[in-house]
């Protein structure tokens, strides 16, 4: 008897489960507007803010509105706009000194007149110098001073100092040793350290075209090689003193320069070292008294010499030959190369 009790609960209650799976819908999901239409609580004042046409059947606005708002708008942009002088900048072309209210923007800047991107590149001969040049120069300049050493002082003479008798000798520089040359005191030597290695700093070009007084097609030549040779715009350069026998006149222009400096000064001394001097059979060096005891050191290019370079030698065959050699005779009694 409790066996077939047991088994009726059972069955029940498995069919009360079963009666509950049947009357559940196949989708429980519910959607609120389904549940407001069924009982009725969607409100008119809910829908009240939402307009009842769309907005294109708005009819289009006529030629009056429109005339109207673009006037509103030009009179509006010439009110906003800034005048000329706060956005249209140009540099000045003189350096007319520190105290003055316009000043020339620096050499990185890119509106500065002497402004030159880059660098593009890494010069060869830089990264030698860096690498192997630098070092070797900090170690043959070293001079090993022991602590407690007394500086040695010259003996030429010292600067003299103003008596003051004048009231304006206030804030003048001192006045030079008495003497003549050999008391005149000379350039003042550094120790080299690892912050002043010696290195190059610039590169001068300058030709000498004697005959570009008479007829400036020469100084036409001229500018076009130095412009070849070192990629910048050279400067014409005019004769500072007269010399009647070789028929020069003061004030006239009769030459070219250029100054390079940076990347663009290692790449012209790499190219020279390695592809203009190698090609010279006769070339009989760099005189030891060329210097002037001050880092700089110059020396001349004969006319032939400088059809050696790529950037002539590539145009040496289209141009006349006589014009190069004639506006270049006379370099190799000048110094065109400064370094």
């Amino acid at each position: 008897m409790a066996a077939s009790r047991e088994g009726a609960r059972l069955a029940r209650a498995l069919r009360q489960k079963l009666s509950i799976h049947q009357s559940a819908p196949l989708c429980a999901r519910g959607f609120a507007s389904t549940r407001a239409a069924q009982n009725g609580t969607v409100k008119a004042d809910n829908i009240a803010d939402i307009e009842s046409t769309s907005s294109f059947s708005t009819p289009q606005p006529d030629k009056a509105v429109i005339q109207a708002f673009e006037e509103s708008q030009k009179q509006g942009h010439t009110e906003r706009r800034l005048p000329g002088n706060r956005y249209q900048y140009h540099p000045p072309k003189y350096n007319r000194g520190p105290l003055h209210p316009v000043q020339a923007p620096p050499s990185s800047d890119p509106t500065a007149r002497d402004f030159v991107p880059g660098p593009f590149s890494f010069p060869r001969l830089k990264h030698t110098y860096d690498s192997t040049i630098a070092p070797d120069l900090m170690t043959l300049t070293y001079n090993h001073t022991p602590p407690g050493t007394t500086p040695s002082e010259s003996q030429k003479g010292v600067l003299r100092q103003w008596d003051g008798s004048s009231p304006y000798h206030k804030n003048r520089p001192s006045r030079g040793p008495r003497g003549g040359g050999s008391s005149r005191l000379g350039i003042l030597e550094r120790d080299i350290a690892w912050h002043n290695i010696p290195e190059i700093e610039a590169v001068t070009i300058n030709s000498y075209a004697p005959l570009a007084a008479d007829n400036k097609e020469y100084l036409h030549v001229a500018r076009a090689v130095v412009q070849a040779i070192s990629g910048q715009f050279p400067d014409v350069t005019t004769v500072k003193h007269n010399v009647i026998h070789w028929g020069v006149r003061k004030g006239s222009k009769a030459g070219a320069k250029t100054t390079l400096r940076g990347g663009a000064a290692y790449d012209f001394v790499d190219k020279l070292v390695t592809l203009v001097l190698p090609k010279i059979k006769d070339w009989p060096g760099i005189k030891a008294s060329s210097g002037d005891n001050a880092g700089n050191i110059a020396f001349g290019m004969k006319p032939a010499w400088m059809a050696y370079f790529p950037e002539i030698e590539f145009n040496y065959d289209v141009s006349i030959m006589e014009t190069w050699f004639l506006s270049y005779e006379p370099i190799g009694k000048t110094d065109p190369l400064v370094i």
